[in-house]
């Protein structure tokens, strides 16, 4: 039986090779689109590290990633270097008319922190650092119809040398508490009382507990004491005490507790008008000496600064009323009362939320009592805090203070003594 054959073809040494350079081609196109694939993913992590890679050309497929990632890496820098840029309007100057400010005689000394009572064309101005390490323990007199410095006396030596409460009945001068000393010694509770046709001083009862920074005034015949800050220097005092005086005298042997106030702390605007006493802005907290420190050096605290307003009225109630257009603080003796309205120059308002520092005020504020609503009147030649402030034949003065860096930064930096004036024309 014969067996059948299939044929046998030979392949040909010119196909092998083809088949073999087929297979090579498709070995390097695999190869080519994975290397492809890889060198992107690199593209898009290199643009996350920053512009010095942007040398590389990006695929088109990655370009508006890198693009973005760029974008924010600027961003970001931007707010590191000026973070001010970014501030809330809550922080920022408020919008307000300016005003034409005249630059008069400087007081003999700069001083902050001290306090301040105008009588008649007469502006008394107590004590008060003139550097963290030095305090003033005398009196300096302007007089507004010469526009002179024209007095300076010493104060008792008991007497606090800076945080201290005054108040006038029209000729004695009252002055309350305080602090003895530079840097952030102890408060006193003494109570001393100056007539200034004589210049005399004498004691009065002590406080019933040393205060910082009271908010003090002379209100139907009783001298009135509330807040403060308590002996730590921080933690802020809610009692009311009142004493009743006449021609400098006390009437009473000891202090009568009122009603607490609403809010404490230190640093606020008391003001009375039209047979009611008002309380506005202040702070919760204050520097406080460090632990151990044997000069009671200051050491920064956590402040809570607000625009809280208060009345007390006939009926020894207290009573809210419209807080003020940003919180501030540092304006005890910064008021004057006009045309039935209080006008309050600079402060101090909520710290600076990124870095932290003290921000100061530079408005004018005016609260209209008959309308009991806020408004801004102007603004000051820079921000400043603890002004001196009193009011002239329609002219607006104010010295003295802490003022800031400069025109864009609110910081504070340098103690003054100067004194300036504005017309004032209220409608």
């Amino acid at each position: 039986m014969a067996m059948t054959r299939f044929p046998h073809k030979h392949m040909s040494t010119t196909n092998v090779v083809f088949l073999w350079l087929v297979a090579i081609l498709g070995v390097a196109l695999i190869a080519n689109l994975f290397w492809a694939s890889f060198f992107s993913g690199y593209l898009f992590i290199a643009s996350n590290l920053g512009s010095d890679y942007s040398v590389i050309q990006p695929i088109p497929n990655a370009t508006s990633i890198i693009r973005i990632h760029q974008k924010e890496e600027a961003d970001r820098n931007v707010k590191k270097r000026y973070p001010a840029r970014f501030l809330s309007g809550a922080y920022a100057d408020l919008p307000a008319p300016d005003m034409h400010w005249e630059e008069m005689p400087p007081a003999p000394v700069p001083r902050l922190d001290g306090a301040s009572i105008q009588i008649k064309n007469l502006f008394y101005v107590f004590a008060g650092y003139g550097s963290i390490n030095h305090v003033h323990s005398h009196v300096d007199i302007f007089d507004f119809n010469s526009n002179k410095w024209v007095d300076r006396f010493n104060m008792p030596k008991d007497m606090a040398n800076s945080h201290l409460g005054v108040a006038t009945d029209g000729r004695f001068i009252y002055a309350v508490s305080g602090q003895r000393g530079p840097q952030c010694r102890q408060p006193t509770s003494g109570v001393f009382a100056l007539d200034t046709e004589t210049k005399k001083w004498k004691s009065l009862p002590p406080l019933p507990a040393p205060r910082y920074a009271a908010a003090t005034q002379f209100w139907r015949g009783r001298l009135h004491v509330m807040g403060g800050s308590k002996e730590n220097r921080y933690t802020p005092g809610v009692d009311h005490w009142s004493l009743a005086v006449k021609d400098g005298e006390a009437l009473e042997k000891q202090w009568q507790t009122e009603i607490p106030i609403p809010r404490g702390g230190p640093h606020r605007a008391c003001i009375a008008a039209n047979d009611q006493l008002y309380i506005i802005g202040g702070q919760e907290g204050d520097f406080m000496a460090k632990p151990g420190s044997p000069i009671f050096k200051c050491s920064r605290r956590h402040e809570v600064v607000y625009g809280d307003v208060y009345m007390l009225d006939e009926q020894m109630n207290w009573k809210g009323l419209p807080a003020m257009p940003k919180p501030n603080s540092h304006i005890e003796c910064a008021w004057v009362v006009v045309n039935n309205s209080i006008i309050i120059t600079g402060g101090t308002t909520e710290k600076h939320p990124v870095t932290k520092r003290m921000i100061l005020v530079g408005e004018v504020f005016r609260f209209n009592l008959d309308t009991m609503t806020w408004s801004l009147v102007g603004k000051l030649p820079f921000r400043v805090k603890t002004t001196l402030t009193g009011f002239w034949d329609g002219y607006l003065y104010f010295t003295s203070g802490q003022r800031d860096r400069g025109p864009d930064n609110p910081q504070p930096r340098k103690v003054i003594g100067e004194m300036w004036r504005t017309k004032l024309s209220l409608s």
